[in-house]
């Protein structure tokens, strides 16, 4: 039992020391790229790309085959010879031969040199898919951190609102005791106060469901309670430099294409190897001496193969064709990414102005509940009058709230389209 509640005191207690209570969105991206599951993709990539060239490389070690037969004929081509004291006998129409095949290549052409190149470039290309798809994680990682801090600004404006009905409550409480004022206007002052603690719930249900998704994204406890997201600064910068892992792929699949040009030249090269023969048979290499002897043979083998050349000559427009839609697929990206970004401008541009009414408007709307809380205390208008100032006020600032926020996802959605968030 000591072992069991010690146990649970050191878990908790690494729970606890693991639980991060602040967040940038910097940190966010790099938690959720750590954790995310294609990441260990890169390592799987890295080791099959060695264990191809290591595979490889062994083309150059001596090759060796073993071969054996054993046959009964049911006749052979022989003749039975006698002169001089030699006898020349048919053979045997039982034969048998155990082989040793020693082959080492020499040259092959280059073939295993640009196999080799060919598979670190597919790795190459597969490591850089997984940077892209990493990547497009942080469009998913803005969508729930800005969610996040836009549910806390409406926690704030919330109870900003709570506090100016308290403040109207008060001053039509003492005015009810008072009898001059009616005892609906109080009412309507309360249910006003329970609609916004509604409001408030729900917000902070809906602010834990996001803290929650984030969470798993990066695999690690945080404390719904107490966390902290920071506000990003976001400094954007009018740049036309395309900075985005989506061009690397693009480079990287055109130098995987390019070099099966000089993949197809190899394989049409002549090969050299040096080869050995060795074995114990019946008959040997000699056909006319009828028993089992060892015998063995070497020398260099040459071999061109001729075949290729009827399409090497296509193979290779078909590697140029490749190339260009792969050229046609990065010129579409930068377009597409370039239209992307004149319209994050724009939002940028419009939300500016946008804000800037915004607050305008909520310095107006405070003087005017200003004036309407005085007012109220003095019997010169109702609790209806009042609530509905300080409703316009709320909606002022709400919309204040969605433009920030607004402006802040077009910024951040700019520097993550150009590459450089």
């Amino acid at each position: 039992m000591k072992r069991l509640l010690v146990s649970i005191v050191m878990y908790s207690n690494l729970v606890s020391a693991q639980t991060v209570d602040r967040l940038t969105l910097s940190q966010t991206y790099d938690l959720a790229q750590k954790n995310y599951p294609v990441i260990r993709q890169k390592e799987l990539v890295k080791q099959t790309a060695d264990i191809t060239i290591e595979n490889l490389q062994k083309a150059y070690l001596p090759q060796v085959t073993v071969n054996g037969q054993a046959t009964y004929q049911s006749d052979v081509t022989g003749f039975n010879i006698s002169f001089g004291g030699i006898n020349i006998q048919a053979p045997d129409k039982d034969q048998y031969k155990v082989v040793a095949d020693l082959n080492q290549l020499v040259y092959d052409g280059g073939v295993t040199r640009q196999q080799k190149v060919a598979a670190q470039l597919n790795a190459d290309v597969q490591q850089q898919e997984v940077e892209v798809e990493l990547y497009q994680l942080k469009d998913r990682i803005n969508q729930v951190y800005l969610g996040i801090l836009f549910l806390d600004e409406e926690m704030r404006q919330a109870d900003l609102t709570k506090q100016d009905i308290l403040n109207g409550l008060k001053r039509v409480e003492v005015q009810v005791k008072n009898g001059v004022a009616l005892r609906s206007g109080l009412n309507e002052l309360k249910a006003r106060l329970l609609q916004n603690d509604q409001r408030i719930i729900e917000l902070k249900e809906s602010r834990k469901g996001l803290i929650r998704t984030l969470a798993l994204f990066l695999n690690q406890p945080l404390n719904e309670e107490t966390i902290v997201f920071e506000r990003p600064d976001v400094n954007v910068t009018l740049d036309s430099s395309i900075s985005r892992p989506e061009l690397k792929l693009y480079n990287n699949q055109s130098s995987l294409v390019l070099h099966q040009n000089k993949l197809i030249t190899s394989k049409n090269l002549p090969r050299v190897s040096l080869f050995a023969q060795g074995g114990y048979g019946k008959p040997g290499l000699d056909f006319l001496k009828n028993e089992s002897v060892w015998f063995y043979t070497s020398g260099i083998r040459f071999t061109w193969p001729f075949g290729g050349l009827y399409t090497i000559k296509k193979e290779k427009e078909q590697t140029e064709i490749n190339k260009e839609m792969i050229d046609v697929q990065k010129e579409t990206f930068v377009l597409n990414t370039n239209t992307a970004l004149k319209k994050q401008q724009s939002e940028i541009e419009k939300y500016i102005q946008i804000e800037s009414r915004d607050q305008e408007i909520i310095d107006l709307r405070e003087d005017v509940k200003k004036a309407s809380l005085a007012q109220l205390d003095n019997g010169v208008i109702t609790a209806d009058d009042y609530l509905r100032v300080v409703n316009e006020q709320d909606l002022a600032r709400q919309s204040l709230i969605i433009h920030q926020i607004q402006l802040l996802q077009a910024q951040i959605n700019y520097q993550t389209t150009l590459g450089k968030q």
